[in-house]
């Protein structure tokens, strides 16, 4: 899902399952949503964002970076970042251990 104010940048890979989303949206003073405010990403030149990421609010995502799948982000990012979620932990659960 890609948002109607969101930017992308020139040779930007995004792959299935991605989401450049808003955070929340203005409201006027009867409480009537504003449409058209920028309220998603901006990714700029050279970006990729991999499978299943979610990206929300008007975030800037700079240029060359890298964003991990299923990575879940709401912060900007500076240039040639790469952005990855934390490893997985695992627990041996047989014949009771770890519990």
């Amino acid at each position: 899902m890609i948002g109607e104010t969101s930017i992308i940048g020139d040779k930007v890979r995004i792959y299935q399952g991605v989401t450049l989303g808003a955070k929340s949206f203005q409201r006027d003073e009867n409480g009537m949503l504003i449409k058209g405010v920028p309220r998603h990403p901006i990714l700029e030149d050279e970006v990729i964002v991999y499978s299943g990421a979610t990206i929300l609010g008007r975030v800037t995502i700079g240029r060359g970076s890298i964003i991990g799948g299923n990575v879940w982000l709401v912060n900007s990012v500076p240039p040639n970042s790469r952005i990855t979620q934390a490893q997985a932990c695992s627990s041996d659960f047989s014949d009771g251990a770890g519990i």
